[in-house]
């Protein structure tokens, strides 16, 4: 498949930086790879004018097995919710054909303007679907 057929995924081999006292990698460097999957897999949306912001509104780590310094992993963004004003992804992290965590976060979209929540618009929705669990 090419890139464009799977944007959801990436991959990525766990840098010595994200790497703690234990050995295993900590806990914001999994957040932090989650957030780079979403952007990379966020930059193929239908271009939009008038596109609202989106913040983070919550983010949850689970981890089921720690990964360690030169792991390779493949991240795979999923939509899990798509709400008037929000929508859920599920970011997982699966090593060797096992998932070794999930990063669930949820995004709010807001005016760039107020930061009022406004509603997901339609083509952001509809493009959306194509990834819902």
């Amino acid at each position: 498949m090419n890139e464009i057929e799977r944007v959801e995924v990436s991959q990525l081999t766990i840098p010595y930086r994200d790497i703690g006292m234990s050995g295993e990698m900590q806990a914001a460097a999994y957040v932090t790879h989650a957030e780079a999957a979403l952007t990379h897999f966020w930059r193929y949306r239908p271009p939009l004018e008038d596109e609202p912001t989106y913040a983070v509104s919550k983010l949850e780590l689970r981890i089921f097995f720690p990964l360690r310094f030169e792991d390779k992993v493949t991240l795979t963004v999923k939509i899990d919710k798509i709400g008037g004003k929000s929508l859920g992804f599920e970011v997982l992290f699966d090593k060797d054909g096992q998932t070794s965590a999930e990063v669930d976060v949820i995004w709010t979209a807001r005016d760039p303007d107020t930061t009022e929540p406004v509603a997901l618009p339609e083509d952001t929705r509809d493009w959306l679907y194509r990834y819902l669990r």
